[in-house]
């Protein structure tokens, strides 16, 4: 019975361990997952409807206290960012789930985003810059 030949580099053989830190470490580092450059297909609709989101509320503040109350233009408004902020508040935690967005930009968008959606938005554009290394 031949033993078998001695492995110089274990890197080199399918399946060492080396392989499973490697992939271990393409998860863990942020510069790499989708969500931190923007390259996901769902990043970009959700960073728009952000944006419409903070535009609906900006609308609301202008009609809520420079325009008097105007009526039905104020409660449609109201309805409109209450009804945005549970649809994209569901939509980022998922993401967050699927790696998609960060923990941290979920965050701001189903906690700070019934105050003021501006906080989801500000995230949005935060993570889509390029990191410094």
């Amino acid at each position: 019975m031949s033993r078998p030949a001695a492995v110089s580099n274990p890197a080199e053989t399918p399946g060492s361990v080396s392989d499973a830190a490697e992939a271990a470490r393409d998860v863990s580092d942020p510069a790499r997952t989708p969500g931190a450059s923007g390259r996901s297909p769902a990043f970009t609709p959700l960073k728009w409807t952000s944006f419409f989101h903070s535009c609906v509320y900006t609308s609301l503040l202008v009609c809520a206290f420079v325009l008097g109350k105007p009526q039905p233009v104020t409660l449609v408004l109201g309805w409109t960012h209450g009804i945005l902020w549970i649809g994209m508040s569901l939509a980022c935690i998922a993401a967050a789930r699927m790696r998609i967005v960060s923990l941290r930009l979920a965050v701001a968008v189903a906690v700070l985003g019934g105050i003021g959606p501006f906080f989801g938005s500000y995230e949005f554009v935060r993570e889509q810059r390029p990191r410094a290394r």
